[in-house]
């Protein structure tokens, strides 16, 4: 895969995947910003490469095909715009004549935002002629969407067939950063994967376990992996609460024996809460796996939703040395699951 300094930008229209499907209330006010921020060093890079920079992304509606305001790419554009500390101009579509004169309008260093591909139900179904239509809107292509890659959206893999393509400075980075986890990790090497669903995460245990010392599971896999019969090809290799699996939050003994492992370790994933954290109640578990990995000073790597929320909320996201703005395609990846969005950049 071609890196973006691999490729000269100056006077060209750049046409940026991004990923800005941030959480946003009913009103469509950004609740979150993680992936915008994440963004920003790619942005600067062209800009200061002299590029013409046309962003796109899609912000999810409850059902595609269908261009609700309450998931315009006004906000985002706003935000984008305080970031910068420059105008953003924001296009009211996302294809089109109109759309191809305001990219071949743009100047250097200026920004146009398209509107949220997802109002058209062709972004979801990978369809090669809307991808082509994207495709006249730059003249380089550069996907900085590691979040979106596991999907096969006209977008991700569908635009690179139509222009020269690399990966964002943040793409290079979160694959530089899983590699460590699965290519020669430093060791010891402790995986911690929290949440539920047993059936989704099995695949990404089983791998996880060949490199790592230990895997750390919560009390909802353990028991769904009880139940459901599951074999894992090291079982020494995991470890769960030993009772009341299915509380909503990890007791003293359980943390403690959580913590000592975790403090011996040199590398550290982890991906999925323990227990209804955004109760705070049920806090205490989440916040103490958390603390151990910042104290154990290990190499870092966290991801998922619900956990870079919930470390955004306590803010100390900035203690793990990467956080990844992906969940399922951070599990994907890992489980050696192929990616179409890498693959057509191949």
């Amino acid at each position: 895969m071609k890196l973006l300094n691999s490729l000269s930008v100056a006077n060209k229209r750049v046409l940026v995947r991004c990923d800005f499907n941030v959480p946003s209330d009913k009103k469509g006010n950004i609740l979150e910003d993680f992936k915008i921020k994440e963004t920003i060093p790619t942005i600067k890079y062209l800009i200061e490469q002299k590029a013409k920079l046309i962003l796109m992304s899609h912000l999810d509606p409850e059902s595609t095909g269908v261009a609700s305001p309450q998931y315009k790419m006004d906000n985002v554009a706003e935000r984008l715009s305080e970031y910068l500390k420059m105008p953003i101009k924001k296009a009211d579509d996302c294809i089109g004549t109109d759309i191809e004169n305001q990219s071949n309008s743009l100047v250097p260093g200026e920004i146009l935002l398209l509107e949220n591909l997802k109002f058209y139900k062709e972004e979801n179904e990978g369809d090669l002629e809307f991808a082509k239509k994207l495709s006249y809107l730059g003249d380089i292509y550069v996907n900085d969407a590691f979040g979106t890659c596991h999907r096969n959206y006209a977008s991700i893999a569908g635009v690179p067939q139509f222009l020269p393509a690399c990966m964002g400075l943040l793409l290079e980075k979160e694959i530089n950063s899983l590699n460590k986890i699965l290519i020669s990790p430093e060791k010891p090497m402790i995986s911690i994967i929290g949440g539920t669903k047993v059936g989704t995460k099995a695949k990404l245990i089983e791998k996880l376990s060949e490199n790592s010392d230990f895997v750390i599971v919560s009390g909802l896999i353990k028991k769904e992996a009880i139940d459901k019969a599951v074999k894992f090809k090291y079982p020494d290799k995991i470890i769960g609460p030993d009772d009341n699996l299915a509380a909503l939050d990890i007791d003293k003994k359980t943390i403690e024996m959580f913590k000592k492992k975790i403090m011996s370790a040199k590398t550290i994933l982890w991906n999925g809460p323990f227990g209804k954290f955004e109760d705070s109640k049920y806090a205490k578990g989440t916040l103490a796996i958390a603390k151990a990995i910042i104290e154990s000073k290990a190499f870092s790597v966290v991801g998922g939703g619900e956990t870079v929320e919930f470390l955004n909320k306590q803010g100390i996201i900035q203690q793990f040395s990467h956080v990844s703005t992906g969940g399922g395609a951070m599990l994907q990846y890992l489980s050696g699951d192929e990616m179409p969005g890498l693959k057509a950049l191949m």
